[in-house]
């Protein structure tokens, strides 16, 4: 059976949205996409990014089967906006939302070891290890220099394809769990009592 994905991440500076064909007999087409690239926007132009794509793709969001967002690791602020409204487009039309991890998104496409590092500020790097597009290890967050990169190759500051949050997905038939973003550490944002301390 053939079905129509909306594809959503806002795990990077990249907000994407995608709008794909997936089959067991056809793979994985995209049929439109929108990506901005503005570490900033992510509020602002997801949702304009998705109208755009869905409209590009002749279609209109009675057409989409299924969701799939990309759950991080990523900053507070992104992941929510990214989670929040794959969550109400599921909601509103009915239809499965799939999470996955960003970083599967990136390290699934690729042979041989790699290591995928996405920007965490203060410093920092998200991280997962890969071998022949199945992680081995992470995700994580700590500094690049504490990172053994072991002979990998280093894919930095790349950002999720719409077909990688697709094939992310594990199993497309099962009920999707609960969407649980991957923050990975505590937020920059504190209390009055937490600042007080």
């Amino acid at each position: 059976m053939i079905h129509t994905v909306l594809a959503i991440d806002t795990a990077t500076r990249a907000v994407i949205a995608a709008v794909l064909r997936r089959g067991e007999d056809v793979g994985v087409e995209v049929l439109a996409q929108r990506i901005t690239i503005d570490a900033h926007a992510h509020a602002e132009q997801l949702t304009p990014n998705i109208v755009a794509a869905v409209a590009d793709a002749g279609l209109t969001m009675a057409g989409i089967d299924a969701v799939v967002v990309g759950c991080g690791p990523g900053p507070f602020t992104g992941l929510r906006i990214g989670m929040a409204t794959a969550a109400a487009f599921g909601h509103a039309l009915g239809i499965p939302v799939h999470g996955v991890c960003s970083l599967d998104a990136i390290g699934g496409q690729t042979a041989g070891e790699v290591l995928v590092v996405t920007d965490a500020r203060r410093r920092e790097v998200y991280w997962a290890r890969y071998r022949d597009g199945v992680r081995i290890d992470g995700p994580g967050v700590g500094a690049m220099s504490a990172l053994e990169v072991d002979g990998a190759e280093l894919l930095s500051d790349a950002q999720p394809s719409p077909v990688g949050l697709v094939d992310a997905v594990g199993d497309w038939e099962a009920e999707p769990p609960a969407l649980v973003p991957l923050y990975l550490r505590r937020p920059d944002a504190k209390t009055l009592a937490e600042r007080a301390r």
